[in-house]
Formats: structure tokens, C-alpha cells, sequence
């Protein structure tokens, strides 16, 4: 086998898991399309611990340059390839990108997930400008507006909790004959005198000049249609985790989230962790993501260290 350890991924997960890896000299090889994951979207972060505010594309800048940090005869970097196969080999496995094949002796999965996004007239053009796909990011550059969040689920409801904090108002909009969160959240949330939920809506149209000025839906229940003046729009209409090149291999739940033990990281196929948010851990967050991320490693190098 060429490592002890190939990394699939570049954002948070899989830049921290490189960074200790090669610091517990794993002869590891670190894969991604590209560095920063999710959050390069964003223009402010004000949550990444230990930063008070920094952009998507400063943060992914960041991972890279720590983690090429420790580029040496133990760590390699292949910026630019994108996986798509791991097959299992006597004493390890060989990972295929669209460029070459790899082999190591474990692998651990960190290639985060993708925001399923709305695809209405007017979504691309104003997104992130006044889209935006990450509340706990952007929902304070929206302090004092009255703003819409899209999706009826947890997610949804718990962003708007997140956001009836600082701004004016929210008006929840949901496709749903029912709200799909957790009836206590929908009733804790629904208390506030500044929040409203809709449901049996479809968005028809995002309109704006410079940013969004307006959301256009149809009340699915009586066919009217209505133009709502917002500051901002909030997605929240689940992820799509990137797991594609691993269908079938290891075990996954019904959303393609790669199962894994909390305790060590581990998938149900023996030599591959996974850690991040393309697992199937309770909340997605950058910080939980890196943290996932070392647990892995750890148990990793116990793995491997004590055969």
C-alpha cells in the first residue's frame, strides 16, 4: 500500500484530519476538488472558533495554507481531483479519481455535503445577495429586516428561531400540507409575536435590483398569488451529502449520510471512517465537522499503530 491514510476532502473535516495526520507522521495523502467546503459561499463567517469574522474564500485559503504547512515526504496534496471509486483490496483499498488510482491502508470520508438549492427565476442571480444557504453564517448580516426562511423542517424552524433573535420578522414558507419539524419546536417558535409560518406554498420567483427585494409564491390552497417584501431568504430544504462514489460499499441512511459510530468515527466497512457533514451525525456545522474530523484520525492511528 502507498499510505497509511487517504483523506477524500477539503473542508473543514478533511483539512484538520490532514493536519493531524501528518503531525502523527501517517503517511497520508490528502484528495480534494477543491478547498473550503460549503462555507466559500459566504461572505462573513463569524462563527469559525477563534476568528471573529472571515470570508468563505479567506477561510478556504486558510485550510489550505495549514495544511500545506506540513506538505512533506509523509503528507501529499492532489488539489483538483475528484473521486469516483473506492474498491476494496487485501490490505486496504484503492481510490480512483477522474485523474488516477491510489491505494492505502484506510480511508476516511470527508467530503461534506452540497445544500439542496431552489431553482425558481431569480434564485441564482441573487444568490448571495440576499440568499443565502447558512444562517448561522450570514443571519446576523440581516440584524433588523424582515426576512423569509424556505422549509418546514427542523432546520427551517430552527432558523428561524436562530434569526427572530435580530431581525424584524420572519415569514416561514413550506411546500408541505404539514410542517415535517418536531411539534414542540413548531409551537416554541410559533409563540413569538414576529414569526409567521405558511404552509402549502410553492415559491414561484425571487425579484430584486441589487438584492432581493421580494419573494413570490402561490397559496396552493386557493391558487392566489403573492408578492412578500423581504430583506433576505433563508434556504432550508435539506443537504445533499456527497457520497455518490461510496453507494454501496459502506451503509448509509435514506438520505445517503454515511453511517457512522459516534464513539470512533468508523462506517460499518472495516479500514473506512467517515466525519463531517456527509455523515449522519445530529447537527452540520464547521466546527463540529473538524472536530468529527480528529476523532477520526485518533482512532485511526490507534488502528493502525497497534497492528
Amino acid at each position: 500500500m502507498d499510505y497509511d491514510l487517504i483523506i477524500i476532502g477539503g473542508g473543514p473535516a478533511g483539512t484538520g484530519a490532514g493536519v493531524y495526520a501528518a503531525r502523527k507522521r501517517l503517511k497520508t495523502l490528502s484528495i480534494t476538488k477543491e478547498f473550503g467546503g460549503q462555507s466559500t459561499v459566504s461572505m462573513d463567517i463569524q462563527n469559525w472558533i477563534g476568528t471573529v469574522s472571515i470570508s468563505g474564500t479567506d477561510l478556504a485559503m486558510n485550510l489550505k495554507n495549514h495544511l500545506e504547512a506540513y506538505k512533506d515526504s509523509i503528507l501529499d496534496i492532489k488539489e483538483g481531483e475528484k473521486v469516483t471509486g473506492i474498491e476494496k483490496r487485501e490490505n486496504g483499498f484503492a481510490v480512483t479519481t477522474d485523474k488516477i488510482t491510489y491505494t492505502g491502508k484506510t480511508v476516511l470520508i470527508a467530503t461534506g455535503s452540497m445544500r439542496r438549492k431552489i431553482t425558481v427565476p431569480g434564485a441564482e442571480k441573487f444568490e448571495n445577495k440576499g440568499i443565502t444557504y447558512c444562517a448561522s453564517c450570514d443571519g446576523p448580516l440581516f440584524s433588523g429586516r424582515d426576512v423569509v426562511v424556505i422549509g418546514g423542517g427542523n432546520a427551517g424552524f430552527e432558523t428561524a428561531a436562530q434569526l427572530l433573535a435580530y431581525t424584524k420578522s420572519v415569514t416561514l414558507l413550506d411546500a408541505s400540507e404539514t410542517f415535517r419539524a418536531d411539534p414542540i419546536t413548531i409551537e416554541k417558535v410559533l409563540q413569538n409575536s414576529k414569526m409567521k409560518a405558511l404552509n402549502s406554498v410553492e415559491i414561484l420567483e425571487v425579484k430584486g435590483e441589487a438584492m432581493v427585494t421580494m419573494i413570490v409564491y402561490k397559496d396552493k390552497k386557493t391558487g392566489e398569488h403573492v408578492e412578500l417584501p423581504t430583506g433576505g431568504i433563508f434556504v432550508e430544504i435539506g443537504q445533499i451529502p456527497a457520497t455518490e462514489f461510496v453507494k454501496g460499499i459502506v451503509e448509509m441512511d435514506k438520505f445517503g449520510h454515511a453511517i457512522i459510530d459516534p464513539w470512533t468515527q468508523k462506517t460499518n466497512v472495516p479500514g473506512i471512517w467517515a466525519a463531517g457533514d456527509c455523515t449522519n451525525v445530529l447537527y452540520h456545522q464547521n466546527n463540529i465537522a473538524c472536530g468529527d474530523a480528529v476523532r477520526a484520525v485518533e482512532d485511526i492511528y490507534l488502528t493502525l499503530t497497534a497492528k
